[in-house]
Formats: structure tokens, C-alpha cells, sequence
């Protein structure tokens, strides 16, 4: 039976437990990791802009879970984009059991009203997670979204770069990292990205190839 492209896949009772245990290993994992962050953003400080729209590599999301449970400082939420496809149900699931929400759609099913949902969230004081090179890559290449919800909701981006000292690589499409037990995860909040509210196709190319950029020039792992 075909799926409606508005449809969102959601996982039952079995799945659930699977990704409950899951979690469970990673958070022993997790005790293990040693965690440094560093803020070149200010966004631990009392001045920090309302909300923002984090950015981080598909590849490096563990890190910034790890990081999470730990630093998230005393803020409304966080929230993460999602597909609504079945992998991005599991996903969703994943999260919840670390206190972050979920948003679910992307350019191929449910994206307007994803985009909806997340202008909305933002509006409201949440902060919002966005792996720009998901849900399918190509790897390190800054989908037009992020861009444009900067845009429209005036809050800026904000880079996540993470690192592992030493880690395992899945063979994926993005090269899926691991980082393995007691070794250290860094994770540098980059300076806030301030997004013109107007910019034509031109200029708006050339603000997503900015990001991208920015993204990529410190990268260690590649």
C-alpha cells in the first residue's frame, strides 16, 4: 500500500522497547565519553538570543547527543527535524528518550508543514536542531533550509563543530561516526550566523555556500 507523502510514520510498542534499550547502551557509553564544549557563540550567556537553529554534520549527531544530556543550559527546549518516514520515526523515538523533541517532514514528504511547525516552535521560544546535509547527503553539502528558516523567523544559525579523539566510521553515506568508549568528544558552539531578511537567488546561493563554508573549513574529521 503506497504512502501518502503527508503521511508520518510512526513506530509501535516493539520498536519502542528496541530503541528504549538502545538509548540505555548509549547512555553507559555516553559515562564514559569525556565531554568539552566550548562556547564562542555566547549562548551560555544570559543575553543569548531567544532561539536558534543549531546546525550539525549527519554524521557527528551522537556527539551533540552526548553533549547534550550534559550542557543544554536552562532554556525553553530543543527541538530536531525529522523525515517522516520510518527511519525518521526511529529517530524521533531515539531523542525523546534524551528530553529532546521532534519535528517531523523534509523536502520529500510533509515539508511545508514541517517548515510550519518549525517557524512556529521557533516563534515560541524553542531552540531547533537541523542535520543540513540530511536525511540522504551528499555529505557536508548545506541544503537550502536551514537558510531559509533563519530567514523568516529572524533567529540566527548557529554551527555546531564536533570532533572525536578517536571513533569508529560506519559505511554509510555520510560516514556515520562513533566515537569509542573513554575517548573525548569536543564541541565547539560557533559564533552566531546573522541571516539578511531579504536576499534574492543569487545572493541567497551565496549565503548558503557562506554556511556551508563555515561549516567545513575546520572540520578535522572529514
Amino acid at each position: 500500500m503506497p504512502v501518502n507523502s503527508s503521511t508520518i510514520r510512526e513506530v509501535d510498542r516493539r520498536a519502542k522497547i528496541l530503541i528504549w534499550f538502545g538509548s540505555l547502551v548509549l547512555k553507559l557509553l555516553m559515562r564514559t565519553l569525556r565531554c568539552e564544549v566550548k562556547d564562542e557563540a555566547g549562548f551560555f550567556a544570559a543575553e543569548a538570543p531567544k532561539s536558534v537553529v543549531a546546525l550539525i554534520w549527519h554524521n557527528r549527531m551522537l556527539g551533540l547527543t552526548a553533549a547534550f544530556s550534559r550542557q543544554y543550559p536552562a532554556r525553553k527546549g530543543a527541538l530536531v527535524l525529522t523525515s517522516a518516514s520510518r527511519d525518521g520515526a526511529y529517530l524521533a523515538e531515539f531523542v525523546r528518550n534524551f528530553g529532546v523533541g521532534a519535528v517531523r517532514g523534509s523536502t520529500s514528504r510533509r515539508g511545508t508543514a514541517a517548515l510550519l511547525d518549525l517557524v512556529r516552535k521557533l516563534n515560541e521560544g524553542y531552540d531547533v536542531c537541523i542535520t543540513p546535509d540530511g536525511p540522504r547527503g551528499p555529505r557536508y553539502e548545506l541544503g537550502p533550509g536551514a537558510v531559509l528558516l533563519a530567514q523568516l523567523c529572524k533567529v540566527p544559525l548557529m554551527p555546531l563543530l564536533i570532533e572525536y579523539s578517536s571513533y569508529w566510521r560506519l559505511k554509510s553515506w555520510d560516514g556515520f561516526a562513533i566515537p569509542k568508549p573513554f575517548s573525548k568528544v569536543e564541541v565547539t558552539i560557533m559564533p552566531f550566523i546573522e541571516v539578511a531578511s531579504a536576499i534574492g537567488d543569487g545572493k541567497f546561493e551565496a549565503e548558503r555556500l557562506r554556511v556551508q563554508t563555515i561549516m567545513t573549513e575546520r572540520l578535522k574529521m572529514r
